[in-house]
Order: structure tokens, then C-alpha cells, then sequence
């Protein structure tokens, strides 16, 4: 029995390779189809050359909209999400004082469920349909997003914090039990559906060496787990951090001591990190996840993303909420392109979306699965009006009238001035799971 075929008209764009590595890094088609079936990627194309190979297929017209990959977020605190925006002043003030009384409330199952719901529907809300995500201490707090990620057959990745030291009572553990409680959280949700799952040491303030080599060891027994920490954040982190390991010459060689500079390894931040540690990251095959909204928030710092591409260390762009001050990775993208301009670098909008699609899925070794629309990928993908706010039409209509309207426009208005009321509608595995109040869609037969 055939399995049905759905197409999708509108403008279809992806990336098949890096803009940083060739200017033909796209494709772009004004009138495109987008086929699916069974929750992959059957083809794209030109509407005229490929809609008559489908008769009687079911056809959802976005005509005049942008049909892109879903957007991949490679750093966020999803037990953060209700105290987003809180005056905190720096870091580790804020920590303690917001995220540190938030989290414990994540012992309690039904709480945990509603929030990592609640998470879920504003990523969709917002165009993102994968993340690496934190939990809490709780093996609750995993189960929840686990499960609630699972209902929409949703690519999730998150992990138990690791914490056995400078943090509140009701919020560590112990070197054994979070290793025993990793174990069988991987046991129990890796690669079950589209779950993989993160050991996740907070930072090393929070986890003495020990526990940093027993999340190590955790990696070596289940190689194609991931591994998600902070790195050289806040410049008072990094003071500590080096009075708690006045063995290591800088704060890399602490997580490589123990371990856990791998090419499965997300580092968050990496803002003050020197030439030495970026040589070394590149070297391991590591990826910083940069997460500009938030540094800009906490006053973090400038991350330079023109070292990170001199050296060659695989860059991804990141919300961090609820450091980070929105779910959308549109606004994300505006601001990183602010903090490169600070550093003299006027960074491209294909490479901004780059970072949050494809870019991110190399890096993470899921290329063969999500971030571009080639054949046999899932069919995870939003649809994007471009034009969603009177702004962004009078920008159009500027532009038109002088002779400068193109694709890297419209992408770079939307980027700099987009956000979730962009999202008309968010696929995840051929699904519908988001669809805006705005959309006047039409759904036919062919």
C-alpha cells in the first residue's frame, strides 16, 4: 500500500552547504514544492517541473511565503522559561538568586510536565523544532521534556544537571547517584524515538573533578550520547572556576583534564576564550553554542566570532533562555549580528541562518537527519511570512522601488526585524504542531 504523499507550494530555500565555504551554498526556488511523505523529504523543486509527478496528492498552498528547515537551537534552560527577564544583575548573582530557587521546584512531576509543555508549544510558536536543552538535578525534569517531546515526535536532546557542589541542597547530588541517575536515564530515553540524550555537568563551579570524570566516563560507555557545560562565560566564573582548579593554566584545561572536550561536546558562551583554547577546541572537534541575547542580558561580554571562524571551531547560534531574553531565534540572530558589528565583523544573514539550520546539525552530527531539505531528511520545516508586520512591508516596498529587492534582503529584514508573529505554521516530521491565527492557507487536491 502507497503511503501518501503531501506537497507544500511556496518559496522553498535551504542550505547544502556553509556560506563560509562557497557563495553557491543555497537553494532557492520562488515557486518551489516541497514533498513529503511518511514524515521525510521525498524532493524539492520547481512547482512546474515537478507538481504533474503527483496526481491526486494532497497540496497545502503557502504561495508567497518562505518554506525553510525548522529552526535548531543548541543551547536553552527549559526550567528557566517562567523567569525569563529577570533583573539579576551578572551571572552568578543571578543564578543564585532566580534559577537556582526556580529549579527546585522541578521535583514534582506534574509541574515539570506543564512547563516542558508550555516550552515546547513557544518553540514551535517561535519556528524551532529541535533543541539541546537542560533540565534540572531531577531525573523528573527529564522524563517530562522527554515525554512531552515524544508526543510530537519532536528531535529533543537534554540530559540531567550535574551538581555536587557549590549549589543549594535540594538541587545536588552526589558523584555516584548522578552518574547512576544518568545511566538510567540513558537507559531509559536515548535514541528511543527521536530522544538522544545530554550529559550534562552545569559547569565546573557546581561539579568538583570527580564528577566531571564520571560524566566523562559516562561518555566513553555511551559514545554517541552528547555532552553540554559552560565555558569562560562571565569573567567572575572564570576567577572562580581557576581558584577551584589552580592546576589548570586556563578554564578549558579543566573540562579537558577530566575529559569531556570531545567532537559530541556544546560548550555555552565562550566569549573570553584565548587563541590557545580555541586552537584546542577546533582541534577536539568541539562546538560553541553562542548565545548573544543572553550575554548581552547578564553583561557577559562580545563574543568574537571572527576568531571562532579563523580557527575554524564549529559555531552555533543559541537562545539560552532564560538568560536569554526570547525563544526566537530571529531575534537571536539580530542580536549576534549587533554584537559582531561591536567587533568590527559584519556578519551575513546566510550566515546567521546557516548557524541555526544546517550549521547546527553538521555540528552536531545530524546533517543526515535534519537542517536541510535534501532527499530522505525528517520533515521538520516552518513557514515564514516574510512580511508579517507593517515594517517589513514598507522595508519591501523601499527596497522594490530601488532596484535592491532579493532573497538576502528579505532574509536579512525578517532576521533583523522578525519574531514568532513570522511563523505562520511549524512541521515537525510531515506534522502540523504550530499553526498561527494569521495563516489563510489553502489545502487542495492536485
Amino acid at each position: 500500500m502507497n503511503e501518501p504523499i503531501y506537497l507544500y507550494r511556496g518559496e522553498v530555500f535551504y542550505f547544502k552547504s556553509s556560506p563560509l565555504e562557497s557563495k553557491d551554498c543555497y537553494c532557492y526556488f520562488s515557486d518551489g514544492l516541497l514533498v513529503v511523505s511518511e514524515g521525510k523529504i521525498v524532493e524539492t523543486g520547481a512547482y512546474e517541473d515537478i507538481k504533474d509527478r503527483y496526481p491526486g496528492a494532497s497540496l497545502t498552498d503557502y504561495s508567497g511565503k518562505l518554506l525553510m528547515p525548522g529552526l535548531i537551537d543548541s543551547h536553552v534552560h527549559y526550567p528557566q522559561s517562567e523567569m525569563i527577564g529577570m533583573y539579576g544583575r551578572q551571572l552568578l548573582d543571578w543564578l543564585n538568586e532566580y534559577t537556582y530557587p526556580t529549579e527546585e521546584a522541578f521535583s514534582n512531576p506534574e509541574y515539570a510536565e506543564r512547563v516542558a509543555r508550555l516550552f515546547v508549544n513557544e518553540l514551535f510558536r517561535n519556528g524551532t523544532t529541535t533543541c539541546m536543552a537542560y533540565a534540572t538535578v531531577h531525573k523528573e525534569s527529564v522524563n517530562a521534556l522527554f515525554s512531552v517531546a515524544s508526543d510530537y515526535n519532536m528531535l529533543m536532546m537534554t540530559g540531567k544537571v550535574l551538581m555536587n557542589r557549590n549549589a543549594p541542597q535540594a538541587l545536588t547530588d552526589t558523584e555516584e547517584s548522578g552518574e547512576t541517575d544518568s545511566r538510567e536515564l540513558i537507559e531509559t530515553w536515548h535514541k528511543k524515538g527521536r530522544n538522544l540524550y545530554v550529559i550534562t555537568p552545569r559547569f565546573s563551579i557546581t561539579s568538583t573533578h570527580g564528577q566531571l570524570i564520571s560524566a566523562a566516563r559516562l561518555h566513553e560507555e555511551y559514545p554517541d550520547t552528547y555532552i553540554q557545560t559552560h565555558l569562560s562565560e562571565n569573567k567572575n566564573e572564570i576567577d572562580s572556576t581557576l581558584s577551584l582548579s589552580p592546576e589548570c593554566s586556563d578554564y578549558l584545561e579543566v573540562y579537558e583534564r577530566a575529559g569531556l572536550v570531545t567532537n559530541r561536546s556544546v560548550f555555552g558562551h565562550c566569549i573570553h576564550l584565548s587563541d590557545s583554547e580555541c586552537r584546542r577546541m577546533a582541534e577536539a572537534g568541539a562546538i560553541i553554542a553562542h548565545c548573544p541575547t543572553s550575554n548581552l542580558f547578564l553583561g557577559s561580554g562580545l563574543f568574537d566570532m571572527q576568531q571562532a571562524n579563523r580557527i575554524n571551531i564549529q559555531t552555533t547560534l543559541a537562545t539560552d533562555v532564560g538568560g536569554g531574553t526570547s525563544l526566537s531565534l530571529w531575534k537571536t540572530m539580530a542580536e549576534s549580528y549587533k554584537v559582531q558589528q561591536l567587533n568590527g565583523y559584519s556578519m551575513s544573514v546566510f550566515e546567521s541562518l546557516y548557524k541555526c539550520t544546517l550549521g547546527t546539525a553538521r555540528a552536531l552530527q545530524l546533517d543526515d537527519k535534519i537542517g536541510s531539505f535534501e532527499k530522505g531528511r525528517e520533515a521538520d520545516f516552518i513557514v515564514v511570512d516574510c512580511m508579517a508586520t507593517s515594517s517589513l512591508q514598507m522595508r519591501k516596498n523601499y527596497l522594490e522601488r530601488n532596484g535592491k529587492w532579493n532573497l538576502e534582503n528579505k532574509l536579512f529584514g525578517v532576521q533583523t526585524l522578525g519574531d514568532d508573529r513570522n511563523i505562520l505554521a511549524t512541521y515537525v516530521a510531515g506534522k502540523l504542531v504550530y499553526l498561527s491565527d494569521a495563516c489563510n492557507h489553502q489545502e487542495t487536491g492536485m
